[in-house]
């Protein structure tokens, strides 16, 4: 246990976990205090974030939630100077806000469009740039973990605007590792498969449901503590000390298929 501990420990850190109270992040969140993190909950609903906290409180006290809309950049400036007064610093980000909706391209309409983008794309984009320059000014060896998608790396039917903005955050996440290196901040991607959530749930039925599992060598979908490991390899300045600029996919074998 000391050397895992050595390797993938994160005491003394703190990790503020944007989107935190949905399934995937909040799994990702319980992995993050197990190994030692100081955990923030990011996000809008206090009651999620409660049941969430419940079960973290269980083997780490020092957790709690922030109610904040990141589509904002002052809620996000806010929410850093919140973080700072009550854990003293932060030295890892975890970017997970999403939403997405099966409208076809042609019937997106303007509202729908700028929400996803808001949510998707803006939220990521300007807490990269209030942590990131917080962490640079202050010295710390940082790890920023960006959720992308799938649908990021290759096309997939019926999330055109979803889709769009997880291909933006792959590029962002890598111009932002790219123009940190030096300042060693490290920023990475996880890139989860089919995954459900309360966002996709509704929609992995019927034959959908059937062609995802003929794509996926595992022929079942992911469940959210799989994600854990690959959060702590990239959180960790020890085992993921060298690991920047990368997309771990955590999928099943479903970018491996073709025919």
């Amino acid at each position: 246990m000391g050397y895992l501990n050595k390797l993938f420990g994160l005491e003394g850190k703190t990790a503020v976990i944007i989107g935190g109270t949905g399934v995937l992040c909040g799994a990702m969140a319980e992995g993050l205090a197990g190994a030692g993190a100081e955990v923030v909950l990011v996000g809008r609903d206090k009651d999620k974030a409660n049941m969430r906290l419940s079960v973290i409180h269980e083997y780490q006290k020092k957790a709690y939630f922030e109610h904040a809309d990141v589509t904002h950049k002052k809620e996000i400036e806010d929410l850093l100077i919140r973080v700072i007064k009550k854990s003293g610093k932060a030295d890892i980000l975890v970017n997970g806000a999403g939403t997405t909706a099966p409208t076809p391209i042609v019937e997106i309409k303007e509202d729908e469009l700028d929400n996803i983008l808001s949510i998707n794309l803006k939220s990521i984009f300007f807490a990269s740039q209030v942590f990131g320059d917080y962490m640079i000014k202050n010295s710390i060896k940082g790890s920023m973990i960006n959720i992308g998608s799938m649908s990021g790396l290759v096309p997939l039917s019926r999330v055109f605007a979803y889709s769009a903005t997880k291909a933006a955050v792959h590029n962002i996440s890598k111009n932002l590792a790219r123009e940190w290196a030096a300042q060693n901040i490290r920023v990475n991607t996880i890139v989860p498969g089919f995954f459900p959530t309360d966002l996709n749930r509704k929609y992995l039925v019927g034959e959908r449901l059937e062609n995802i599992m003929h794509h996926t060598p595992m022929n079942r979908f992911g469940e959210a503590n799989e994600l854990i490991g690959a959060t702590l390899l990239l959180a960790s300045n020890q085992a993921g000390s060298f690991i920047t600029g990368s997309e771990i996919v955590v999928d099943g074998g479903f970018s491996s298929m073709t025919i």
